[in-house]
């Protein structure tokens, strides 16, 4: 039984393991060809070989007219109450609704794990499921297959082993985030979006065979069941779904689908390469003539296939059901003979001459009549330049495509297609937009666009040529945001890495940088105390998210407000990952220092250490600027730091200092706070800076006392 509770899970393995050794000893090695009294259909479902009716799961097939090959045997079961339909079942209990022999995989369904809270004990209750295929020639299929986690305040991991093709492997954990909170579910939530809002999916190794479902008992909905009662997870094909929004809100997601999702399972014939298969003609499973074998992509073993222009059963030798030839002339809608070309069948493909008289080739629409030698002439010139140019254009070609290939692979392509599902676009999706009139920002660091893709507004980052100096300092930026999905963070969409610097592309962010607000004059927006004070709070939020993730730790390492921008309602978000750095939990960085000399931790400039220390140090240079609408700017004796410690240091009020647009009376107490609040993180004593935590608590505290 490869179902399981969480619960049963270190006692049922051991004894499962041993079940499916003895239940699939030589799975996929080739038996005797099978009889053609085997059943062939279960229910709706074809069954063709290697995988067969058998009786039970246990016999596979040996007592049964050898209708399957060693460990593809499956059960054709009646379900239902009182006499429902027939279905097939692989292993014992999970059912198939499906087979291809070209993919190699078959289609399965997965039981949901779900974390719920119950209404009536107060209590939560969770019902987590392992699959296990070990043993067996399934493995779950990486390219179709996707961790997939519903509901609000939900952490969910996925446990497994990934099997390293059958020397034990290492253990395998992976976990996704999904979150929302009361005002997201009737602004954020969106159909069709599965990006960490409600839904959130991450993709699983190749070579897995077992896994299992736990929910983080720190992320539930004791506190939101009103909203959201009730976490879901599950292994599914990510083909088939559409995140609908009723899902993170009600038991739409289970209920519709008799708690079970679809998931693909990759199989493969024994555990041998094609070339060394084919030297044991006694287990060798391309029986029929006219075949292909093709390595397994997902693990060891191999499948095999009718070779072009043939098709059928590759494991029948039987010449009706394995691979025969396609008669071509009689399926003219799928081979066409033009130009009046006669259709003439031949093994393994077929033929159309042109038709008396003319010359040519209708299968590739070249027949055509005699004509003049003058007219030939014509023609040759003609079709010489023609060549010439094409000729010249494909050399044209060929050398931009090598160009392309080396910017790719240069910029860390081969890396990132592996380490992230980030979108990776073309350059002639993007150069439309790579003009002077779009550029909406420019410094140091090179160029920024405005662009619409997808009928969405972009922001398109073209850093200055060799600026990237290696590709896993341009990865870096790319993997880190892949990792964060939080609405004060800015999101990276994707990147395009076929040109000399990679470009990045990010959602757009319509009001630009708090600096340029606060301190460019031109362009100033008067701001009150009450959205500084949100900025802040919800600044401090993305960023104590970033220092509390699970098992890794991302530190900013340039935070200011040029990386702090504003959307239309002035909601903040981080940006500018260029120089972070993602951890293991509890590990230190040291190395080269990076960043903006004028809001750097001193000791990170002195030392080369950065902690999350150093983004709260950098962060009080944020709540200073925010409430005296002054720059901070690096010199000996910082004067704004200096300003604020010496009115501290004399205890004398601090109201000179504050900016006048928002300096009244009723307000300077909490002015005041928010002061003290910032000198504790520019502390020197890097022990009596606040956390990230502690400052975003703080400041929602002072901000849910503002509107009440």
């Amino acid at each position: 039984m490869p179902f399981h509770r969480l619960a049963a899970v270190p006692v049922v393995l051991l004894c499962l393991a041993a079940e499916l050794a003895a239940m699939f000893p030589l799975f996929g090695a080739a038996s005797p060809q099978p009889s053609s009294k085997c059943q062939r259909k279960c229910g709706s479902v074809d069954i063709p070989y290697p995988f067969g009716i058998v009786h039970s799961p246990d016999d596979d097939g040996d007592d049964d007219g050898h209708c399957a090959m060693n460990g593809f045997g499956l059960t054709c079961n009646e379900t239902g109450i009182n006499g429902g339909r027939h279905r097939p079942f692989a292993a014992g209990n999970v059912e198939v609704v499906g087979v291809s022999l070209q993919q190699g995989q078959a289609r399965m369904l997965n039981d949901i794990s779900y974390y719920c809270y119950n209404t009536t004990t107060r209590e939560m209750v969770r019902d987590e499921w392992s699959l296990d295929f070990a043993g067996t020639p399934y493995m779950f299929s990486d390219t179709t297959n996707k961790f997939t986690v519903i509901g609000c305040q939900t952490l969910a991991y996925i446990n497994g082993d990934d099997g390293d093709f059958g020397d034990g492997g290492d253990k395998y954990m992976s976990g996704c985030v999904a979150m929302c909170r009361g005002d997201d579910v009737r602004s954020t939530l969106s159909n069709g979006s599965c990006s960490g809002i409600g839904c959130c999916q991450t993709a699983i190794p190749k070579g897995l065979q077992y896994y299992h479902v736990e929910f983080d008992s720190g992320f539930n909905t004791t506190e939101i069941h009103n909203v959201s009662r009730c976490s879901y997870a599950v292994l599914m094909d990510s083909s088939s779904f559409t995140f609908s929004t009723t899902y993170a809100t009600s038991p739409a997601f289970i209920n519709n689908n008799g708690g079970q999702a679809p998931f693909v399972v990759d199989w493969a014939i024994g555990n041998e390469t094609c070339d060394v298969a084919r030297k044991k003609p006694g287990s060798y499973a391309c029986f029929s003539n006219n075949t292909e074998c093709f390595n397994s992509l997902n693990g060891p073993g191999y499948i095999c296939n009718c070779s072009k222009g043939f098709h059928g059963n590759p494991y029948l030798h039987d010449p009706e059901h394995g691979c025969k030839d396609i008669d071509e002339c009689k399926l003219p809608q799928l081979y066409r003979c033009t130009n009046g070309g006669v259709c003439r069948n031949r093994l393994g493909g077929y033929d159309c001459p042109c038709k008396f008289r003319w010359k040519g080739h209708t299968k590739a629409g070249t027949c055509i009549d005699h004509f003049p030698l003058a007219a030939k002439v014509a023609v040759g010139a003609i079709g010489g330049i023609l060549l010439m140019s094409i000729i010249s254009f494909l050399i044209i070609l060929y050398n931009e495509r090598k160009k392309m290939k080396k910017f790719y692979k240069n910029n860390g392509g081969p890396l990132l297609e592996e380490a992230t599902g980030i979108k990776i676009f073309k350059k002639g999706e993007l150069d439309p937009f790579l003009k002077n009139s779009n550029i909406i920002g420019k410094g140091g660091f090179g160029k920024v666009y405005k662009g619409l893709l997808d009928n969405k507004e972009v922001a398109i980052k073209k850093p200055i040529n060799g600026s990237v100096r290696e590709n896993e300092q341009f990865a870096n930026e790319v993997i880190i945001q892949s990792h964060v999905i939080h609405k004060n963070i800015v999101r990276l969409i994707g990147c395009c890495l076929e040109v000399e610097a990679p470009l990045l592309v990010y959602e757009f962010i319509s009001q630009g940088s708090l600096h340029g607000i606060l301190h460019n004059h031109n362009n100033k927006v008067a701001l009150n105390l009450e959205t500084r004070l949100n900025i802040a709070a919800q600044s401090a939020d993305g960023l104590a998210y970033l220092h509390s993730k699970a098992n890794i730790r991302i530190l900013h390492g340039d935070v200011k407000p040029k990386n702090i921008l504003l959307d239309d309602n002035f909601v903040p978000k981080i940006s500018d990952f260029g120089i972070s750095r993602l951890l293991a939990r509890d590990k230190e960085h040291t190395g080269s220092v990076i960043g903006d000399m004028n809001y750097m931790d001193p000791l990170y400039r002195r030392e080369g250490l950065l902690t999350e220390k150093s983004d709260v140090y950098s962060f009080g240079f944020v709540i200073l600027e925010l409430i005296s609408g002054r720059r901070a700017i690096h010199s000996e004796n910082n004067s704004l730091l200096k300003s604020f410690l010496e009115y501290d240091k004399k205890k004398e009020k601090m109201t000179e200092l504050f900016d006048k647009e928002i300096a009244i009376t009723k307000d300077l107490g909490l002015l005041d706070t928010l002061a003290g609040m910032a000198l504790k993180c520019l502390s020197l004593d890097v022990d009596e800076r606040p956390t990230m935590m502690e400052i975003a608590e703080q400041l929602l505290i002072l901000s849910r006392s503002r509107k009440v």
